[in-house]
This record gives C-alpha cells, structure tokens and sequence, in this order.
C-alpha cells in the first residue's frame, strides 16, 4: 500500500477510525465489504459505513483505488502509525497540555504492567534519555 508520508495524518472520529482499521487491516475493499466486516462488531447499516467512507476519502485518510471500477475499492491514504502518532499527540495535549510527565505518572500509576512490559518500558525511557543527552 502506498502513502503519502508528507501528508498531515487527518484527525478522524471514533467511527471512522473503525472504518481504517477494517482497511489498514485488508485493502483495498469494497463499501459493502468494509460494511460486512463492521457489521459483526457494531450492527451498522452498510449506508451508515458508506457515509463514513465519503468522510474519510473527503479528509484524505483514504483513497478509492480505480475510478472506473464497480463497486469502488478504497484503502487507506495514510499508514495507520501515522493517526496513531497524531491521535497521541492530539490526546496528549488535550488531556496533559502536552507535558510528558503527567503522563507517563499517570499511566505508570493507573496501568497493570507485566514484569516484561515494565522492562520494555525502562529501555525505551533510558533509550530517550541517551538520545536527548547526544
């Protein structure tokens, strides 16, 4: 799948984003394909899915494959770690007004970590920490 990485990721709502990760995840698809699929998790009717799509081709996040192909096919515009690092920043700065910090405290004293995932997550804290002394 080809993205265009210079593209701003486009903010999307909670149910488009259901619409990608159905096509980040297999594309392209079709609208009553993508409509399917969701149908099994949230009982949407596929017009409801079709409008989403609309939305989504209109800010960009996907693309409709050919033209002169029925039914259309679409798939994503943008790489799904893209939103993941806009959808991130954007909660960031909402909910902590973009301080790390707060963050990274509140998550370490709200989240049930493994013995693993606590270790991964010291690596990475000191894997930043050596970057920003460089």
């Amino acid at each position: 799948m080809d993205f265009c990485p210079s593209m701003e990721a486009p903010k999307i709502s909670e149910s488009e984003w259901a619409v990608m990760e159905v096509l980040w995840e297999d594309s392209p698809r079709s609208a009553p394909a993508v409509a399917k699929q969701l149908k099994k998790q949230t009982d949407w009717a596929e017009n409801t899915v079709r409008t989403l799509i609309t939305r989504l081709v209109e800010k960009g996040a996907l693309k409709v494959e050919d033209e002169s192909q029925s039914p259309k096919l679409y798939g994503p515009a943008v790489a799904r770690e893209e939103c993941v690092e806009a959808e991130s920043e954007s909660f960031m700065e909402r909910i902590f007004k973009g301080a790390t910090q707060p963050l990274l405290v509140h998550f370490a004293s709200q989240a049930r970590l493994s013995p693993e995932e606590v270790e991964e997550l010291k690596k990475l804290l000191d894997e930043a920490t050596d970057s920003n002394l460089s």
